[in-house]
């Protein structure tokens, strides 16, 4: 494999969850960078077409779908849109996700409950089965699931939230066992404190922060850009044997 080729994503089809700010925006904006023709996905139109404008001004290839993740009709809608604008999917990033409550988990209500599985878990679940039959028939593909360390170690405050994303780890390791033998490998990452407009909430706490750091051999917060480099590794074929792999991404608090 030539280097040039290793990282290229050059008539691929990228379908992107959660995409409209943040780790989704930055993953979007790697693949179409590296080729891909990138569908980008969240609740707000508006915020989506503002970053597809964006993209495209660079020269690249994307375009915005709103719809909810977390809703199964929507994802069904997603998917066959994306397939009728592009063609096909070549990559899946299950991206989307939601923790609106914090606190031990004997305070959550079921509410909190449902809408935390369905989208953090039930939405990749759909989303890997609407895909499957399309990477099928392309002869293979790409998914990449964002999970958290928090899947891996429970923090406290985000219990709901770690069981979600221990069940997205799971969800990574039985998919890409089954759909190995088609060519489709299924990795997820697991990000540490990245600094997103999602995780606002922990980094300017100056305790928690403090007490993160600390437990960071690198001492810092990550960028959304390291987990989009990571993120691209996983679509392209340098990443060609990797599958069913957890890849952490916290500057070694898990150590």
């Amino acid at each position: 494999m030539k280097l040039n080729e290793a990282f290229s994503l050059k008539g691929k089809v990228a379908l992107i969850t959660g995409a409209s700010k943040g780790i989704g925006e930055a993953i979007a904006r790697y693949f179409a960078a590296s080729g891909a023709a990138v569908v980008i996905n969240s609740r707000k139109q508006e915020e989506l077409d503002k970053v597809a404008a964006s993209i495209e001004e660079a020269g690249g290839i994307c375009t915005g779908i709103a719809g909810n993740a977390g809703d199964i009709e929507s994802c069904k809608v997603l998917v066959n849109k994306t397939v009728d604008l592009y063609g096909g999917i070549d990559i899946l990033v299950n991206n989307a996700a939601t923790n609106p409550v914090y606190g031990p988990v004997v305070t959550c209500e079921e509410w909190a409950f449902d809408k935390i599985m369905n989208v953090n878990v039930k939405a990749p679940f759909e989303l890997g089965k609407l895909v499957y039959p399309i990477m099928k028939e392309r002869g293979g593909g790409s998914v990449i699931n964002i999970s958290s360390i928090a899947g891996i170690t429970p923090d406290p405050g985000l219990g709901l939230y770690s069981v979600s994303k221990a069940a997205l780890n799971m969800l990574t390791k039985v998919t890409a066992k089954e759909w190995g033998v088609d060519g489709i490998r299924v990795n997820a990452i697991c990000p540490g404190l990245i600094k997103t407009k999602f995780s606002e909430a922990l980094w300017q706490d100056e305790k928690w922060l403090n007490r993160f750091v600390k437990m960071a051999p690198i001492s810092r917060m990550g960028s959304v850009d390291e987990i989009a480099a990571l993120a691209l590794f996983l679509a392209a074929p340098a990443s060609g044997y990797c599958t069913g792999t957890l890849f952490t991404a916290d500057g070694g608090v898990t150590i």
